[in-house]
């Protein structure tokens, strides 16, 4: 195999060992998230390269873990070598900015930021702010996030590199004529929107769909206790996670991907949805535009409404639903830009190379 940077293998002269820091629940299939599936399927592509991957997983509530549990991290990082290239995940960098910025002298950290924690609480910013300042490189999944990145922490643009989720080949979905049958693959939580698309679909009442929820149930309880009480709620159906062949077959039996995120670094299960040509119904906001994407013709294989706009992403369903030529122009675009994506080995060299990049140019000083 050939080594380097430019090959997404370690360098000759680098030792060829990552230690990655993650949350404790990154197997957990009662968990499933993005930024989890996306920390397994790195640790494995880095694997694949030629890469000693060491994890590190974490318990512990992150991004808010008592003390103990930040004390536990400060003594697995105190036991590597000097110079050890270390990869942080996001959740655990936003509650442990001191902790890493106390060891960034003697390691090498890359922080993989999945999202903008600063965006969302408050109270994270400082920590996510200091991790980020104290790493030598910062990974993130979009052009979009990497911009806020940016301009939030004022971090030297040169520092941040973007290495956007793969996606696996798959069947494409067969499609039913009618296209009434709705998938959303998220966790129930305010942020995603699943609130939204149940007022928009009790807009449609005169018209036949059914709709599948799939995603954690766990994440905030009063939320899906609205959820199950919503006139809506006859016809959609709250399954819970989903995960291996259970989620291939929600896919599979699925017309149309809603997505209606109030804010999405990017948005994998868009792609998930695009590899099996299925297409989407998305929010306009943030990250969520790039993971749409183009057919190569230039044709869009997704509506997007605005966030938070029940109004309108029912007027976009109905139009679904009743108009047979924007079905057959979205199914076209969607098979055509399945053709477009990235897959995880990808992701993974993009990812390689930055971490050389930081063994090089930290023996280099």
């Amino acid at each position: 195999m050939t080594s380097g940077p430019d090959a997404g293998g370690p360098s000759a002269t680098v030792d060829p060992v990552v230690h990655v820091v993650l949350p404790g629940d990154i197997d957990d299939p009662a968990a499933p998230s993005g930024g989890n599936h996306y920390d397994r399927r790195l640790c494995d592509g880095l694997s694949a390269l030629g890469w000693a991957v060491r994890e590190h997983a974490l318990p512990g509530g992150w991004p808010r873990p008592p003390g103990t549990v930040l004390a536990a991290l400060a003594q697995r990082l105190d036991a590597l070598p000097g110079d050890a290239v270390v990869l942080v995940d996001g959740l655990v960098a936003a509650g442990a900015g001191a902790v890493l910025a106390a060891r960034a002298d003697r390691l090498r950290l890359v922080v993989l930021a999945h999202m903008v924690f600063g965006d969302e609480a408050a109270d994270l910013d400082i920590e996510e702010g200091r991790a980020l300042r104290a790493a030598a490189a910062v990974l993130t999944v979009s052009r979009w996030c990497r911009t806020r990145l940016i301009e939030r922490y004022a971090l030297p643009p040169a520092l941040v590199h973007v290495a956007v989720p793969g996606v696996d080949a798959a069947p494409a979905a067969p499609g039913s004529v009618a296209g009434s049958r709705l998938l959303c693959v998220a966790a129930l939580a305010p942020h995603k929107g699943q609130d939204v698309l149940a007022d928009a679909l009790s807009r449609l009442d005169d018209l036949p769909w059914t709709c599948v929820f799939a995603g954690s149930l766990d994440r905030d309880p009063a939320f899906v206790a609205a959820l199950r009480a919503h006139p809506a709620a006859r016809r959609i159906a709250l399954l819970g996670p989903l995960t291996g062949p259970t989620l291939d077959a929600a896919y599979t039996n699925a017309d149309l991907l809603v997505l209606p995120s109030r804010g999405e670094s990017y948005g994998m299960v868009v792609t998930e949805a695009l590899a099996r040509g299925i297409p989407v119904l998305a929010c306009d906001v943030a990250g969520l535009p790039e993971a749409v994407g183009r057919a190569p013709d230039g044709s869009p294989p997704a509506l997007l409404v605005p966030p938070g706009d029940a109004a309108a992403l029912a007027a976009a369903l109905r139009s679904w639903l009743t108009d047979a030529a924007l079905r057959h122009r979205l199914r076209r675009a969607a098979l055509g830009r399945r053709d477009t994506l990235i897959g995880w080995g990808d992701t993974a060299r993009r990812a390689a190379a930055v971490l050389s990049g930081v063994a090089v140019t930290r023996e280099a000083t």
